[in-house]
């Protein structure tokens, strides 16, 4: 079985995490997997809407950690980076069903879809900092904008869980739901978008991101460039090494 699921029905394409015994979290290979499917999407005119969903007790723990320090994203055509961009410009509407613990990237891809339907056991987080990194998928953007400053520094800066009432409440999923029901609902909002008229959809999604789009694509490369220098840099060879370690990093000489 592959860690990603593929799945087309009713014009629907619906993208699983499929790695449960790793919580979820992506490689490489996954990444390539997920941005082929997205390039698939966007052209097949069967495909009117994509729904990304995980289990309903994990979204995702986000990087696989040791994949990530063995297969370190080196250019801007690596998977991570193909799949964010496939993400940011995908021209079609995208839904996402959330449950469980949303880590790093499980949540900053939030920011590019459309509608997010998040259990009531959602946790999400965006730790960079203490892995001794920048955010990434232009969310040192997208955060302030949605959050407002102070609530996207507590975010960013601190990189502790907020739970789904409060990711209600700021903007980044339109509904809270029990954990059991929130795959089929995902799924029902996104039938809905694909019997509507695919031309209407996507001139609306182009409009609506017509403003941010140029500045959303700057920032995702200029993230990609310090994220690159600083995965190499003693910070986060500490950040790293310690959870492989499985113990508490210590950044007070780096």
């Amino acid at each position: 079985m592959s860690d990603i699921l593929v799945h087309t029905e009713a014009g629907v394409m619906t993208l699983t995490f499929n790695r449960l015994d790793k919580k979820n979290s992506i490689t490489s290979a996954m990444y390539g997997e997920l941005a082929d499917a997205l390039a698939r999407a966007e052209q097949d005119g069967a495909v009117r809407a994509v729904l990304i969903q995980g289990d309903a007790t994990i979204f995702s723990a986000g990087n696989d950690i040791g994949d990530f320090l063995n297969q370190p994203p080196s250019t801007q055509e690596s998977p991570v980076f193909r799949f964010l961009r496939g993400i940011a410009t995908f021209p079609k509407p995208i839904v996402a069903a959330v449950c469980g613990p949303a880590v790093g990237i499980g949540t900053t891809m939030l920011f590019h879809c459309d509608l997010v339907y998040a259990g009531d056991n959602a946790a999400f987080s965006m730790p960079f900092v203490n892995l001794g990194l920048c955010p990434e998928a232009a969310s040192s953007l997208l955060v302030p904008q949605m959050f407002g400053y102070h609530r996207a520094a507590e975010a960013l800066l601190l990189g502790e869980p907020f739970m789904a009432e409060a990711a209600l409440e700021v903007g980044l999923v339109n509904r809270v739901v029990p954990p059991t029901e929130a795959n089929a609902i995902a799924q029902a909002q996104a039938r809905k978008l694909a019997a509507k008229p695919l031309t209407a959809l996507i001139e609306t999604k182009r409009l609506m991101k017509k403003s941010q789009q140029p500045a959303l694509l700057e920032r995702m490369g200029e993230e990609g460039q310090s994220f690159g220098r600083m995965l190499r840099e003693p910070a986060a060879r500490e950040a790293f090494t310690a959870f492989m370690e499985k113990r508490k990093p210590d950044f007070s000489k780096v």
